[in-house]
């Protein structure tokens, strides 16, 4: 719940270039590492987010199969309701048929590239005894992530009764790749997928199991440098969206563009608003990762204890623009600590420094509680800081 809290405290430096006119309703970028939004064009418009729905959907799979109550190699048979002729009209679908059998490994290859409606169905009936019950987990957990507007009414993504915000999305994507680092190479960065193949369908079919090779709809992929996910999606009362991310020289950044126009062109709309975007926050920003040494334990006052320890009060990374951080150096600033001092309080900060100038500030706090001590130790520490401060 505290992401939330995250969502308005987050400011970024003055952009290198000017920032690219997007036709889509709404984007935002965001450094990965760090959480800080570099770019923003409508970020709390409310919009259906189509079938980035289904990387919820696989959330909640990847944390099945990590708690061990599910495995990438375990068999499943397609229940009815995910049969491809139950889906929807116009939806994506994996094909899933009536005497198939397939891998949890191959259903996920079937929510990312094929963006299978179908998909989604046997996915959420192999975690939760129905479809609805498992749209009441995926709620739970956007809750829990701190998503105030995320919801879902089906985990596909073909209602347009599904809501999210580009700000809320951007937040999940970065808390389902910390989770799930792995997807980007196993799923969301695979060009191409073949299903059904002979050991999928029944034996009277195997000699011609109408296999059909779909790409990846993540057409950035291979075209811009660095992109490997995340995935896309498309509703007509959506448009076009896409959840983007891109790795270059150590710095990732995540991209959610939502609603580029329906109908005809919107989808090159779209991936030219990401190409634009990219191009420009690769241009403009970059994550520093500076490694101090550890703080060291310093002088407390009329404690229990004469030293207490000392933590960093925030992530050591942070987005600074490209043109700083040459140089990088750093100083510390201690204040005079007097007990009590509870575990966390703030003591001092850590300065950081390049050629042009202070970069961050970033507080340094208590690493553990120090009460107060008694009264001769409060008497003596209280003669020596006077002669201290002379």
């Amino acid at each position: 719940m505290f992401l939330s809290l995250f969502f308005f405290f987050f400011t970024f430096p003055a952009a290198a270039q000017i920032p690219p006119e997007l036709v889509s309703r709404a984007a935002v970028v965001m450094d990965a590492a760090t959480g800080t939004f570099v770019y923003y064009k409508n970020p709390d418009q409310e919009i259906p987010p189509a079938s980035l729905t289904k990387l919820m959907t696989m959330h909640l799979l990847f944390q099945e199969i990590k708690a061990g109550r599910a495995s990438l190699e375990e068999i499943i048979i397609p229940p009815r309701e995910s049969w491809a002729i139950n889906q929807p009209p116009r939806s994506s679908l994996m094909f899933l048929a009536n005497g198939q059998t397939l891998s949890l490994r191959e259903l996920l290859l079937g929510l990312s590239i094929f963006s299978g409606n179908d998909a989604a169905v046997a996915a959420a009936l192999r975690v939760a005894p129905s479809v609805q019950s498992f749209v009441a987990m995926m709620n739970r957990e956007a809750a829990n992530m701190g998503l105030a507007v995320t919801r879902f009414v089906e985990p596909s993504g073909v209602s347009q009764y599904n809501m999210t915000t580009a700000r809320e999305f951007a937040w999940f994507c970065r808390i389902y790749l910390a989770a799930h680092p792995e997807s980007l190479r196993d799923y969301h960065s695979v060009r191409d997928f073949a299903y059904p193949m002979a050991e999928n369908v029944a034996p009277a079919f195997r000699n011609d199991p109408m296999t059909r090779v779909q790409r990846n709809r993540n057409t950035l992929l291979g075209m811009v440098e660095g992109v490997d996910g995340l995935k896309t999606g498309y509703i007509d009362e959506s448009g076009f969206n896409i959840a983007l991310t891109a790795e270059r020289d150590g710095t990732r950044f995540i991209a959610v563009i939502l609603g580029a126009p329906a109908g005809w062109g919107g989808e090159r709309i779209r991936d030219e608003d990401g190409q634009r975007l990219l191009a420009w926050a690769f241009a403009s920003y970059r994550t520093l990762r500076p490694r101090p040494q550890a703080p060291q334990p310093v002088r407390i006052w009329k404690g229990k204890e004469n030293h207490v320890g000392i933590d960093w009060g925030a992530q050591l990374e942070f987005t600074a623009p490209v043109q700083r951080g040459e140089n990088l150096s750093w100083t510390v600033e201690i204040d005079t600590l007097i007990a009590p001092l509870p575990e966390g309080s703030p003591v001092g900060n850590i300065v950081f420094h390049d050629s042009l100038g202070e970069l961050r500030r970033l507080p340094l706090v208590t690493a553990w509680t120090v009460e107060r001590g008694g009264f001769f130790k409060r008497f003596f520490d209280s003669i020596r800081l006077l002669f201290r401060r002379r």
